[in-house]
């Protein structure tokens, strides 16, 4: 049963939920501040308690950005583990993943055993687990072989509680019994960077599309950031989007070499902490030379000039550590480690072999039981209270 249904962005665009018509959702922990996005009406709505869990998708990090930023463990499941059908095929071209935030693991072990499973017609399936997960999850993951890194694939900014919250997760695996050392996956940051907003400029403009022709939208229903993201896919060469597609194999299989020697990776879930509402909203200036470039169909002008780039480090900054898993259709969780001095959670990153949710999830079983979070909820909670 569905109780109601919670705020995104316009078409889970962002990694903050404020839409021009519904407004802000606030994050609980620091009401001044974003629940991160695009499910980010789902993460609030959990952390603040209203609901056990709630649902949310995965194309770039909406399910684990969310939950970084209140708090919450969110799984984004492999591609495949989950059906998109029967209307689709593969979400986002196999980026996407459906799922939930919740705030045990118990309860996202639970949801997925629910969830999971193929549909007839499916593109592939994938190999179903020994049992259930929230059977699985009372069993040990083992000793693992974990690789830990801190820096932004994009070279951009980290801030300090989010490596200190790494740093601090590898200390409790140590202590678990597990081998950790300084180790990542070897590929091309800006390439990924790149490929990701290829998909992103073409599901934009497929999505604008299919809305005026099967609702009748007009330029006037959609946002300027998201008219000028789909004159972007508009204006992308089809061999170039070929080709930043064909270039996930790359990705694949520089992670498939990393898991060769590694059973998991450990990494920030964000490189910044939740932004304040409306700080990361276009300034003036930029809004209108949008305008302009949009009145001028100057869409190819910005391909060739390489602003393409630019956009991307503004657009990613903030969360570079998730789009790997979503172009390699691997499993990754945020789990509720840390929290700043100031009070806001902070997630790490856990990202694991193609299909091999059950490890992750008993290697958070295990945190959790070894760093228990929930106790936090109640601060939040008697802070509501108050």
């Amino acid at each position: 049963m569905f109780l109601g249904r919670t705020a995104t962005p316009e078409f889970g665009l962002k990694a903050v939920t404020e839409s021009e018509l519904w407004g802000p959702s606030r994050n609980p922990w620091q009401t001044e501040c974003t629940p991160g996005g695009s499910s980010g009406g789902s993460g609030a709505a959990v952390a603040a308690g209203v609901v056990p869990m709630a649902g949310a998708n995965d194309g770039g990090g909406s399910i684990r950005i969310p939950a970084a930023y209140n708090g919450l463990f969110g799984l984004k499941p492999s591609r495949g583990r989950i059906s998109s059908g029967p209307l689709v095929g593969e979400a986002w071209t196999g980026a996407s993943s459906d799922h939930v935030v919740s705030r045990t693991v118990r309860d996202s072990a639970a949801m997925l055993d629910v969830l999971s499973g193929s549909a007839p017609g499916d593109p592939f399936e994938i190999p179903a687990p020994e049992g259930r997960y929230r059977d699985l999850i009372q069993q040990s993951p083992g000793t693992l072989k974990i690789g830990v890194f801190t820096a932004s694939p994009y070279g951009t900014e980290v801030a300090p509680d989010c490596v200190a919250a790494v740093e601090a997760t590898a200390r409790v695996l140590e202590n678990l019994g597990h081998s950790v050392e300084y180790a990542r996956p070897d590929y091309d940051g800006m390439a990924l960077a790149r490929c990701y907003l290829g998909l992103y400029f073409g599901e934009v403009s497929a999505m604008m599309a299919r809305a005026r022709e099967e609702f009748g939208a007009g330029d006037d229903s959609f946002e300027l950031d998201t008219r000028l993201i789909g004159m972007l896919g508009n204006t992308m060469p089809l061999s170039d989007y070929v080709r930043r597609r064909q270039r996930w194999n790359d990705f694949s299989r520089a992670l498939g070499t990393f898991f060769g020697r590694y059973d998991c990776y450990l990494c920030p879930t964000t490189g910044q902490l939740p932004a304040r509402i409306s700080e990361l909203d276009t300034p003036a200036h930029l809004k209108l030379a949008a305008k302009v470039m949009l009145a001028l169909k100057a869409g190819k002008l910005v391909h060739r000039t390489g602003q393409v780039d630019q956009m991307a480090m503004e657009s990613l900054a903030r969360t570079p550590f998730t789009q790997l898993a979503n172009l390699t259709g691997t499993p990754a969780m945020s789990v509720p480690m840390h929290w700043s001095q100031s009070g806001l959670p902070v997630g790490v990153q856990f990202g694991g072999r193609h299909g091999d949710e059950a490890r992750l999830l008993q290697l958070a079983a295990q945190l959790e039981e070894a760093s228990p979070w929930f106790g936090q909820y109640e601060r939040l909670e008697n802070a509501f209270d108050g």
